[in-house]
C-alpha cells in the first residue's frame, strides 16, 4: 500500500499533514506525537508559573522617599558588607579544600529508543561531576558487563561523554537501562527504556501460526589454513512446516551480516544451512553466526573460526599482512591501509611494501621504492576513471612475505561524482530537453585554494589536503604544491613535471626531523592562482606511538581444550587495531598465535589447545604504529575441564535466615548454593522488600558491592515494619537466579539475654584421624559479651542422642583440632556459644564430614634454603584455575607482609619469615582455595625455632671443611711443599696465599697448585731463607664458604726445617756427581765374616770390604772416596769402640750362636727349623722365634742353647700350663704382612712402580705406606689402595731419583702392629752403561777411583 499526500489550509494552523498508511504505522505516530505534545505541555506549564511569578513580583511595589544622606550611608554599607562577604567567602574556600568537589550530575540523560530487531542501537548520556565520576550501566538492575560479552556490548567513555552500545537487538534486550554515575561525593542514575520490534508482527497475525525452531547438528570451533576451503552448517527444523513459507537464514560474522562475493557462499536447502569460504584468508577470522528469522522471531547458534597461516616458503620470513582496505579516493590518489600480522617471523618487521594492480589486467607494479613501518600509505600517480586493487607484502631480514588478500576495487575519481553514482537520477525523465545559455567563463584565472592543513604526517612522508578555491570555472583547476623550509624564505614546487587532479597530496623524500611549511596554487588553461595560506610549520617524524604494553594477564580454565584469557587494556595507545594473544607450552621457547586477527576486547577464548599439557600466555597491542612490548607472562596454567565440564553461574543460596535483629537493622544468613558453576563463589547479592499484610513492594538491592561472608547487615531499617529478603551468588561467569524469598521478617529488638548461634562453620586440614573445625562469632551475643565456645561431635550415623562433647572445659579461640578419629568415618558437628547469661542455641549441622585423608594431601614442609633463608613450603597438585594459596596465622589470615613475605608459584607457595623472632611463634596454616579442601598446619614452638635458627647461621656463614689442615713436606733439592686437601669444593673455589699476613703470588721464589678434583691445595718453596720465618696461611673462598688453615713455622722448628731444606739441597747438588745411594755399612756374613760394603749410583755397582774373624787389630776409621770429572763423595765408617766396633762384635757373635750354636728343643728334644709357620731371627741383640697361628700341638716347653766354643748359656720357656694357654689364644688374629713385598727394589727412572703385599688380621687391619718414616698419601704420583681387607697396593707413577728410599707397609690392629720393609732404588740408564767399567776396575785391582784405607783410631 503507498501512501498518498494532501494539503488542506486550516485556521489554527499554517499547514495540516494528512495522510494514510498502515494501522501499526498511525499507531506508532499517534504514540510519538503524544509523547511531542506532552513535552510541549510540560514546557508551556513550566513557562507560564515563571512568567506569572515574575509578574506578581513585578506587580508588588513600596515606594520610600530617602535623603540623599542615608542613600550614601547605605551605599557605603552595603560595600562594605559585600566586601567582607567577599573575603569570607574566599577564606572558606581556602579553608575547605572539598569546596570544588560535588556529586555526579547527569547534564545530558540517556534517551529511551525503539528499533527493530537485528539493528545496533547506542545509548549516550553526560555527566558532570568532580572528582571524575565513573558510570556503570545497568538492565534491569543488572550490572552489564562489556568485557565479558564483547559481542553484544560495547562501553566508550570519553570527556565525560558516555555510551552503551548494543548490537544485533533482539527481543530480550527489551529492557530498562540505566547509567549509574557515582564519586565520592554521591551517586546518580538516569533511566531510558528500549523496546525492540519484531519485524514479523504482522504476519504472524495474518497467519496466526507460532513458529518454533531447532538448530541441530551445530558446527563447532573449526580451524582453517590460508587457502584452504571450509564449510560450516546446521540442520533447521521449524515447526510446523509450511511449504509457502521459507525462514530468512542470515549469517554474520563478528555481529556483521555476511554478503554473497568470491569468498563467500552460503546456501538454504530448506533444512540444512550452510555457509562456504572458498580460498580462506585471516580476515576470515571471527565469530560466525547462524541466525534463523521466522514469523514468530529467531533462534540463534555461533562459534568462532580460526584461520592459521600457510606454510612458509623461506624460513624466517614474517607472514602476510591483513585487512587492506582503500580510503579517501580521489582523482589520482588514494590513502591504503592494513593491519599487522601476528608472525614477524625470526627478525621484527623493517617495513610494508604497497604494490598495485589496474582491474581488469594482471600486471602488479611497485608503489613505494623504499619500506614503508606504518600500516597506512598514500599512493599517488593513478589514471582517473580507473580502477584499481592492492595487495601489501611485509618484509624483515630473512625476506619478503607472502602477499596479502587483495583490497576491493576502487576507481580513482572525485568523491562528489562518486556520491552522485551512489545516489541515482535526482527527477524523473519528463521526455523535456532544456537548454540554457550562460555567461562564457573561458579565461578565468581560479582563485587560491584555502585550508591547507596536514592530515597525516611521518618519517616517510606527509600528506597535505585542502579545499578547492571558488572562482574556478567550468573547467576543472589543477594543483601545484610548493614547500619551504623553516627559516627561510625560499619556496620550491614539488610536482614541477605534472599538476595534481585531486586536492590531497602526498610528499616523500622529505628530510627527517627537518621543519617545513607548504602552500598550494590553483591553475587551468587561463594561468596559475595565487598561492594559499601557507601551513604552520611541520616537523617531518612519527606523530604516531607505539601503544603501551598491555596489563597483567589472567587465565581461567575454561574446557578440556580451551583457555580464557583476559588482560588490563594498554594505558597508552592512540587508533587502536587490536590485541595478538601468543601461547607456549611450559620449558619451551617456541610462541604460537592464538588469533590471527587482532581483537579489541580485552578478553579472548583460546582453543585447539592440549589437554593436560601446561600453557602460559602473553598479549600484544598493536597499531598502525607497530607492535607494543609483550604482557607479562601470565600464570603457568593446566588444560582441562573446568570443574562440572564448563564455566557456568553457581546454583541459588537457599535457607535465607534472621539471626539477629534491632531497632533499625537485621543480620540475616544463608547457606551457600550446592553448585558453584565450576568456579569459585566470589560474593553474593543481598535484595530486600516491605511488606505490608497483604501488599509487597518492589525489590531494592542492598548491597552495591559483593560480600564474601554467608551473613549480612541490613542496615537503615524501619522499626516494626516487615520485610522479606532474596539472594543472589555470583562467580566469574555471573550472577545466580535469586534465592527463594524468605518469610517476612518483623524489624524489632530481641530481647534474648544468651548469645545467638555461631555461624559460618567450616573445617579444613582433613585427615584419617583428625580435622579443624573453625567458625565465626555469634552476630547476636546476647546481653554480654561471648567468653566462650562448647563443641560436640557424633557419628553421622547416630541418632540425637549420640552426641559428645569435644571437650569439657570452655574454648575462648574460634578453632579447634579435633583428634582421635576413625579412618573411613563421616562425622557431623555442631557449636553453641556462651556468655554471662548461659549457654546459647546451638549452630547448624556441620557435616557430614568424611574422616580420610585425600589423595595427593601435602603437609607444610619447613625449609633453610643456602641463603639461610626460613619458610614453609606448601604444595597442591589438583589447582583449579583460580585457585589461591591463604596463608593464615592462628587461622586468621595474614595481611601484614612485615613478617612473612608470601611467593607463590605455580603449585607451590612459600612462605618466607622475615625476620624470624619469638612473635613469629603459633600455628601457620595455608590452605587452596577452589579445591576439594586441600589444606594443612605447622605449629612453630620455641624449640623448633632456635633449631632453625642455628640451622640458618650454618647456612648463612658456611665454612669448606677440611679433610686434612696444612701440612708440609721437604722435597727434594730442599724444596718445601706447603699442602692441604680439602673435603669438597665447587669449580668457583677461589685460594689466596699467604704469609705473614701479607697475600704472596706465584713467581721466582713461590709456586701454586690447586687440583679441584682432589682438592689438595699446594705452594712450593725452592728454599728457605731467615725472613721466611713465620705462619703460612690458605684462605678459601667457595661462593658464600669460606675457610683458612694456617702453619706456623717459627724458633727451633723453623731453624730445624731450615737446616734440613739445606741438608737436602746439598744432597741433591751432591747426586749430581758420583754419589753413595747408600753410605758404608757393615753385614756379617753365614761365616761370620764383617763385609764392608757400600753402594753408589749404579745399582750394580756395591764395592765392598770382607774382613775375617773381625779383632781389635781392625779398628779404625774405613774410608771410601768417589772421584770423576763431575765432582766426588765420600763415605766413611768408624770401627772403633768410640764408633760401631762393639755393634759389629754383638752382630758377630750373635750370627755365630743363631746360625751354628742355636738348638731349640719342645719336650721330645727335636730340634725346630726355620719353616712358614716356625720363624726364628735376630733384631738387634734380641733373639726371637715366631709361631704362626699356633695350635694344641705347639704346646710344651722350648728351650734355647747358646754356645760361642767357650761359654754356653741355656734358657728354658714352659708353653703348657695356663699361661700358655692364655698366650696360645689372645692374639689369634694380630694383624701382620703375610707376603707379597720384596726385600729390594731396582728400577729404571721414568717407569712406573707397583707394589701389593698381602696382609692379615681380624678384625681387618688398616693399612699405611711409609717412606723414610714418614706416612705417605695419595696424590698425583701416589696411588694408595686396600681392597677386600686383604691387598694393600701403592703405584708411583715415573719414578725419579728422588723416590729411591726405605719404604715399608704398616698393619696393625687392636692386638699388635707390624711393618713390611723393602728397599727401593732407581737407577739411571747412564748408570747402567757404567756398570761394565766398574766390575772390570774391581776385578782387576783398586781402582783409583774407588779406594778402601784404614786407619786406626786416635
Amino acid at each position: 500500500m503507498h501512501p498518498y499526500w494532501t494539503f488542506s489550509p486550516s485556521p489554527s494552523h499554517p499547514l495540516l499533514c494528512l495522510f494514510c498508511c498502515s494501522h501499526e504505522v498511525v499507531r506508532g505516530l499517534a504514540e510519538a506525537q503524544d509523547e511531542v505534545v506532552k513535552e510541549e505541555g510540560v514546557n508551556y506549564v513550566a513557562m507560564r508559573n515563571l512568567f506569572v511569578r515574575e509578574s506578581q513580583e513585578s506587580m508588588t511595589l513600596t515606594v520610600e522617599k530617602k535623603t540623599r544622606k542615608t542613600i550614601v550611608r547605605e551605599s557605603a554599607e552595603s560595600l562594605q558588607l559585600d566586601r567582607k562577604l567577599e573575603e569570607r567567602s574566599e577564606f572558606r574556600k581556602k579553608m575547605n579544600s572539598d569546596s570544588l568537589c560535588h556529586r555526579p550530575e547527569f547534564v545530558v540523560r540517556p534517551r529511551g529508543q525503539t528499533v527493530w530487531e537485528g539493528r545496533t542501537l547506542k545509548l549516550h548520556c553526560t555527566v558532570a561531576g568532580w572528582p571524575k565520576p565513573r558510570v556503570a550501566w545497568y538492565k534491569n538492575n543488572v550490572l552489564i558487563d562489556a568485557k565479558a560479552h564483547p559481542e553484544k556490548y560495547t562501553t566508550e567513555s570519553n570527556y565525560n561523554m558516555h555510551s552503551l552500545e548494543i548490537k544485533n537487538c533482539e527481543f530480550l534486550d527489551t529492557a530498562l537501562y540505566h547509567a549509574s554515575a557515582l564519586n565520592i561525593k554521591g551517586e546518580s542514575s538516569a533511566t531510558a527504556t528500549i523496546v525492540i520490534k519484531s519485524r514479523s508482527t504482522k504476519a504472524v497475525k495474518n497467519h496466526g501460526v507460532t513458529f518454533e525452531t531447532s538448530i541441530l547438528d551445530k558446527f563447532e570451533v573449526a580451524f582453517g589454513r590460508e587457502g584452504e576451503t571450509l564449510s560450516l552448517g546446521c540442520t533447521v527444523i521449524i515447526y510446523p512446516t509450511i511449504k509457502m513459507y521459507q525462514p530468512e537464514v542470515v549469517w554474520y560474522r563478528n555481529s556483521v551480516a555476511l554478503k554473497a562475493s568470491r569468498w563467500v557462499n552460503s546456501h538454504w536447502s530448506g533444512q540444512r544451512a550452510t555457509l562456504t569460504l572458498t580460498h580462506l584468508n585471516k580476515e576470515d577470522e571471527g565469530l560466525y553466526t547462524l541466525r534463523i528469522n521466522t514469523k514468530s522471531g529467531f533462534d540463534s547458534y555461533s562459534a568462532y573460526v580460526f584461520v592459521r597461516d600457510a606454510d612458509l616458503e623461506v624460513e624466517g620470513v614474517p607472514v602476510a599482512p591483513l585487512d587492506v582496505r582503500c580510503h579517501d579516493a580521489n582523482k589520482d590518489y588514494v590513502v591504503v591501509t592494513w593491519k599487522q600480522p601476528a608472525v614477524e617471523g625470526s627478525s621484527p618487521i623493517l617495513g610494508y611494501f604497497i604494490d598495485k594492480c589496474e582491474v581488469g589486467t594482471e600486471h602488479w607494479a611497485q608503489c613505494n621504492d623504499s619500506p614503508v613501518k606504518y600500516a597506512r600509505f598514500p599512493v599517488t600517480g593513478l589514471v582517473e576513471g580507473r580502477s584499481y586493487m592492492f595487495r601489501v607484502s611485509a618484509l624483515n631480514t630473512a625476506g619478503v612475505s607472502r602477499p596479502s588478500r587483495v583490497s576491493d576495487a576502487v576507481v580513482a575519481m572525485d568523491p562528489s561524482d562518486r556520491a552522485r553514482q551512489r545516489a541515482g537520477p535526482s527527477a524523473p525523465w519528463t521526455g523535456m530537453i532544456k537548454f540554457t545559455e550562460e555567461d562564457p567563463t573561458v579565461g578565468v584565472v581560479p582563485g587560491e585554494p584555502s585550508e591547507v592543513v596536514v592530515t597525516e604526517a611521518t618519517k616517510s612522508y606527509v600528506v597535505l589536503g585542502w579545499k578547492p578555491p571558488v572562482q574556478r570555472g567550468h573547467e576543472g583547476v589543477m594543483y601545484y604544491i610548493e614547500k619551504c623550509v623553516a627559516g627561510t624564505d625560499q619556496w620550491q614546487r614539488v610536482n614541477t613535471g605534472m599538476p595534481v587532479k585531486s586536492p590531497r597530496y602526498a610528499l616523500f623524500d622529505l628530510e627527517e626531523s627537518e621543519s617545513y611549511s607548504f602552500r598550494v596554487r590553483c591553475c587551468n588553461s587561463a594561468g596559475v592562482s595565487e598561492a594559499s595560506g601557507s601551513t604552520s610549520n611541520i616537523t617531518v617524524g612519527d606523530k604516531l606511538e607505539l601503544p603501551s604494553s598491555p596489563g597483567a594477564v589472567t587465565v581461567t580454565r575454561n574446557c578440556a581444550t580451551s583457555i580464557v584469557v583476559s588482560w588490563a587494556a594498554s594505558r597508552e595507545v592512540k587508533q587502536l587495531v587490536g590485541y595478538y594473544i601468543e601461547y607456549s607450552v611450559v620449558g619451551s621457547e617456541a610462541w604460537v598465535p592464538s588469533n590471527n586477527k587482532p581483537v579489541k576486547s580485552t578478553r579472548f577464548v583460546c582453543h585447539g589447545l592440549t589437554t593436560g599439557e601446561k600453557y602460559v600466555f602473553k598479549v600484544k597491542a598493536v597499531n598502525a604504529a607497530g607492535y607494543s612490548n609483550s604482557s607479562p607472562l601470565s600464570d603457568p596454567v593446566l588444560v582441562k575441564a573446568a570443574r562440572g565440564g564448563s564455566l557456568a553461574v553457581p546454583g541459588k543460596p537457599s535457607a535465607v535466615t534472621l539471626v539477629e535483629a534491632a531497632k533499625d537493622y537485621m543480620v540475616l544468613s544463608w547457606s551457600a548454593p550446592a553448585s558453584d558453576g565450576g568456579a569459585e563463589i566470589t560474593g553474593y547479592y543481598v535484595n530486600y522488600r516491605t511488606v505490608k499484610g497483604e501488599v509487597v513492594g518492589k525489590w531494592h538491592e542492598l548491597n552495591s558491592k559483593a560480600v564474601n561472608a554467608t551473613s549480612y547487615k541490613a542496615e537503615g531499617l524501619k522499626e516494626n515494619l516487615f520485610y522479606q529478603f532474596q539472594v543472589r551468588a555470583m562467580n566469574m561467569a555471573g550472577v545466580s537466579k535469586t534465592s527463594l524469598a524468605a518469610k517476612a521478617l518483623e524489624c524489632k529488638e530481641w530481647t534474648i539475654t544468651v548469645p545467638g548461634a555461631p555461624l559460618g562453620l567450616h573445617v579444613l586440614e582433613v585427615r584419617d584421624t583428625s580435622l579443624v573445625v573453625l567458625w565465626d562469632a555469634p552476630a547476636f551475643s546476647g546481653r554480654s559479651p561471648v567468653i566462650g565456645y562448647y563443641l560436640d561431635i557424633k557419628e553421622a550415623a547416630g541418632g540425637d542422642g549420640a552426641w559428645r562433647a569435644v571437650h569439657e572445659k570452655v574454648h575462648q579461640i574460634k578453632y579447634m583440632k579435633v583428634t582421635g578419629l576413625s579412618a573411613g568415618t563421616s562425622y557431623v558437628f555442631r557449636l553453641r556459644a556462651e556468655n554471662l547469661a548461659g549457654v546459647g542455641k546451638p549452630s547448624g549441622v556441620l557435616g557430614p564430614i568424611l574422616a580420610q585423608t585425600h589423595p595427593g594431601t601435602h603437609e607444610i614442609e619447613v625449609d633453610v634454603d643456602d641463603d639461610g633463608v626460613i619458610s614453609m613450603i606448601f604444595q597442591c597438585s589438583e589447582m583449579a584455575q583460580d585457585s589461591e594459596f591463604i596463608w593464615s596465622k592462628n587461622y586468621k589470615s595474614i595481611t601484614d607482609s612485615s613478617r612473612i613475605t608470601v611467593v607463590t608459584q605455580g603449585g607451590k607457595s612459600r612462605a618466607i619469615f622475615n625476620s624470624p623472632s619469638l612473635e613469629d611463634l603459633g600455628t601457620f596454616s595455608c590452605m587452596v582455595t577452589n579445591t576439594e579442601g586441600f589444606s594443612a598446619s605447622y605449629t612453630l614452638t620455641e624449640e623448633a625455632l632456635n633449631r632453625l635458627l642455628d640451622i640458618s647461621h650454618e647456612h648463612k656463614f658456611p665454612v669448606i671443611p677440611f679433610k686434612k689442615e696444612m701440612s708440609m713436606d721437604l722435597l727434594e733439592k730442599g724444596r718445601v711443599r706447603f699442602w692441604t686437601q680439602v673435603e669438597k669444593c665447587t669449580a668457583a673455589c677461589k685460594v689466596e696465599y699467604v704469609f705473614n699476613n701479607a697475600a704472596v703470588t706465584a713467581g721466582q721464589k713461590y709456586s701454586m697448585n690447586f687440583d679441584q678434583k682432589t682438592g689438595i691445595i699446594e705452594m712450593f718453596m725452592d728454599s728457605l731463607e731467615v725472613t721466611d720465618e713465620g705462619t703460612f696461611t690458605f684462605n678459601l673462598v667457595d661462593g658464600k664458604a669460606k675457610g683458612t688453615t694456617s702453619l706456623v713455622l717459627i724458633g727451633d722448628e723453623f731453624r730445624e726445617l731450615q737446616k734440613k731444606s739445606e741438608f737436602e739441597r746439598a744432597e741433591w747438588v751432591r747426586k749430581q756427581g758420583p754419589h753413595f745411594v747408600e753410605y758404608l755399612g757393615f753385614t756379617v756374613t753365614e761365616e761370620c765374616n764383617v763385609l764392608l760394603k757400600c753402594q753408589v749410583r749404579t745399582a750394580a755397582l756395591c764395592p765392598s770390604l770382607k774382613v775375617q774373624r773381625i779383632s781389635k787389630s781392625d779398628s779404625g776409621v774405613y774410608e771410601v772416596k768417589l772421584r770423576d770429572e763431575r765432582g766426588k763423595d765420600t763415605s766413611t765408617f768408624d770401627l772403633t769402640d768410640a764408633g760401631n766396633r762393639r755393634r759389629i762384635r754383638s752382630f758377630y757373635c750373635l750370627s755365630k750362636f743363631i746360625l751354628m750354636n742355636i738348638f731349640l728343643f719342645d719336650l721330645r728334644e727335636s730340634k725346630i727349623t726355620s719353616s712358614t709357620r716356625q720363624e726364628c731371627g735376630v733384631t738387634g741383640e734380641q733373639l726371637w722365634l715366631k709361631i704362626n697361628e699356633p695350635t694344641e700341638k705347639d704346646k710344651g716347653k722350648y728351650t734355647i742353647d747358646i754356645f760361642d766354643g767357650k761359654d754356653g748359656l741355656k734358657r728354658v720357656f714352659d708353653l703348657s700350663g695356663q699361661g700358655e694357654q692364655c698366650y696360645l689364644t689372645s692374639f689369634p688374629d694380630r694383624a701382620r704382612v703375610v707376603g707379597g713385598l720384596p726385600d729390594v727394589v731396582a728400577i729404571q727412572q721414568g717407569k712406573s712402580l707397583n707394589l701389593t703385599g698381602n696382609v692379615w688380621g681380624d678384625p681387618a687391619p688398616t693399612v699405611c705406606w711409609l717412606k723414610n718414616d714418614k706416612e705417605l698419601v695419595t696424590d698425583d704420583r701416589y696411588t694408595l689402595k686396600f681392597e677386600n681387607g686383604k691387598y694393600a697396593s701403592i703405584t708411583i707413577a715415573g719414578v725419579t731419583t728422588a723416590d729411591s728410599g726405605k719404604y715399608a707397609l704398616r698393619v696393625s690392629n687392636k692386638y699388635g702392629t707390624e711393618n713390611g720393609d723393602f728397599t727401593v732404588s732407581v737407577y739411571t740408564p747412564e748408570d747402567e752403561d757404567k756398570k761394565d767399567e766398574w766390575d772390570r776396575a774391581i776385578s782387576e785391582s783398586r781402582s783409583p777411583q774407588c779406594k778402601i784405607s784404614t786407619a786406626e783410631a786416635v
